[in-house]
This record gives C-alpha cells, structure tokens and sequence, in this order.
C-alpha cells in the first residue's frame, strides 16, 4: 500500500519507520521545510526519535500536493489542536488524488471549544473521506526500534476493507486488532493521558503503590463510565484502546503525561513546564476540553474533575488527591 504520513513528531516518524519495513511504500511529511531537509540528509529524527535510523526506503516530502497524488492511506500525526489546520492542509492539496481510500488520525486529545473528538474534527473539513483512529499502548521508541507491540484500529468502513487495511498495518513486531468503536477507542485514548496525568502527582508526592492502584482501577472505572455516557461500548475499554494504553501511559517512564503529572506533583509550576517544550502534554488541554463536556452532558467524573481543578482552579495537587479520598463512601 501507499502511505503519507503528515507529521514527522515521535510517533509519526515511528509509525512511518514500521510500514516503511513492512515494504510499503512511504512517504513522512514534517511541517517545516528545514526538518524535511534535515531528516533526508540525516536519516534519522534527532528531534523526536533519535537513534533510530530511518530506512533507505522512507521517503521524506514537505509538498502535499505530490505526496498525495497515489497515497491510499493518511496518517495524520499531530497534536490533537493541530488536527484541524493539519485537516485543512490536506484537503487544499487534494487536486490530484485519485487512489485516497481512508484517513487515520493518531491524536490522543479532544478539541478545545468544540470537544470534538479527533475523527470528528476530520469529517468537518473531509466530509467525503472515511476517516478512522489508529492508537493503543505503544511508545513511539519501541515501535521505532522493533519492539513488539499491539494496537487497535478503528473506523466505521466495509469490514472486508478494515480486515485489508488492518492486515496491511500488522507485522512481526505490531498486531493490530480492528474496531468499529471509533468513538470508544478515541475517548480511551484521550481519558487515559489525564489519568496519567493524575498518576504522575501520585508519584511526585511520593503516594506509593497502593494509592497509585486503587487510582488506576477507580480510572478505568470512571473511564467506562465517561465513554459509555458519550455513545461508547463499555467493553473497548477492556483493550487496547482504553485499558491498555491506560497501563502503559500511567507507568511508563517515557509518558509526557505522566512526567508533567510528577514534576507538577514535585511543586513545578505549569507555567515551567509548558514553556520551551518541543513536545505536547495532549492531557493538559484535554483535561479542559473533557471536563467542559462532562459537565455539559452531567456525567460523573470525579478523577477528571480533581485533575482539572490542580491544572485550571489552582487547587494543590495533594489536596485533589485528599479530596478524592475523602469522597462519601459507596459499594464498588
């Protein structure tokens, strides 16, 4: 298959690393003409994934227009509060696509103001596209490196094309499972970076594993709560989409969530850990944009609630914490 890869971040580069050994033909695309530059002369993503060799095969572009003349497949890699000028971009170089079957976003965030989810955002600006989520558990060093890890793909499309796709995705070192819970996997996707968030303070003031458990197990409650209450199926939340990238996000050293949640929980302040990132903390915003929207649709969520109030109310983390605790007792 043919694929564009637009965003040349960690995971963009390592997405495009994977399909480019699988024999695809693959084409990452970095917002900057420099960086284009820079990775053809380097072979390799000092930036955001260094160490890791980009393959003689991986061709690297910066004009969409030629990009997009024979690509199948897009991959859409940048922030979610990137996605819709990214949306945008795409569908002004669409005058000589003729073989674009499907796009996939692998954003983790909703959208401020319109709390739109990521598919969403894209079937405003790409009506006539079947656009899907293609996410789950995997750091973007491993997937770069080899290391084998499993992922979900979901999009509502005929099932004989998802299988196609799905196949043409998985390898010897990433499974891929299929969905038709688009909405699911993306609201996991998006919960679990602010529960990482909440994990992280737990470990920066020093909470220790029982309180890190008893949070990751009420999370995932109040993460089936949350997704079944938006139209979701409360058994994706059990994979990868929901459970598994929750696990990994929340104990993995190389979570940016969980990293600004332990610094926060330290006594940094936001302001110094948002300024100069070259990488995006997608939990920060989300916790605005999910909090807005659960209390719009009246859904309870208690974790969410308390993350929000230490990163927009000013509220000490350790007292969000105390008073998640102190909450009335009730059965499990």
């Amino acid at each position: 298959m043919n694929f564009a890869v637009i965003g040349a971040g960690a995971w963009g580069t390592a997405i495009a690393i994977h399909l480019s050994r699988l024999g695809h033909t693959v084409t990452l695309v970095p917002r900057r003409f420099e960086q284009a530059l820079q990775l053809s002369s380097d072979r390799e993503n000092p930036d955001y994934l260094p160490g890791v060799a980009l393959p003689p095969s991986l061709q690297i572009g910066h004009e969409l227009v030629p990009v997009l003349m024979e690509a199948e497949i897009v991959l859409l890699a940048c922030p979610a509060q990137a996605l819709r000028e990214t949306a945008k971009r795409v569908k002004d170089s669409l005058s000589l696509a003729t073989e674009f079957k499907l796009i996939l976003s692998l954003a983790k965030g909703l959208e401020l103001d319109t709390h739109n989810r990521p598919t969403q955002v894209i079937q405003e600006i790409l009506p006539d596209i079947p656009a899907g989520s293609l996410t789950g558990p995997t750091n973007a060093a491993e997937v770069g490196q080899g290391l084998p890890a499993a992922m979900v793909l979901a999009a509502k499309i005929d099932d004989d094309f998802l299988a196609r796709v799905q196949a043409q995705i998985s390898g010897p070192t990433l499974r891929v499972y299929a969905s038709n819970d688009v909405i699911g996997v993306e609201i996991g996707g998006c919960l679990k970076n602010i529960y990482a968030i909440a994990t992280g303070i737990c470990d920066g003031l020093k909470l220790g594993d029982n309180s890190k458990a008893a949070l990751l197990t009420r999370a995932l409650a109040e993460m089936v709560r949350v997704g079944a209450g938006l139209g979701a199926q409360a058994e994706t939340f059990y994979g990868l989409g929901g459970f598994g990238d929750l696990v990994a996000t929340c104990h993995g050293g190389w979570s940016r969530n969980r990293q600004f949640g332990e610094k926060l929980g330290q006594g940094a302040s936001i302001e110094s850990l948002l300024a100069g990132r070259k990488t995006v903390v997608e939990g920060y915003k989300t916790t605005e944009s999910f909090y807005q929207l659960c209390q719009s649709k009246k859904i309870e969520a208690p974790i969410l609630n308390e993350v929000y109030n230490a990163l927009f109310v000013d509220k000490s983390p350790a007292l969000a914490l105390q008073d998640l605790m102190m909450r009335e007792l009730k059965r499990e």
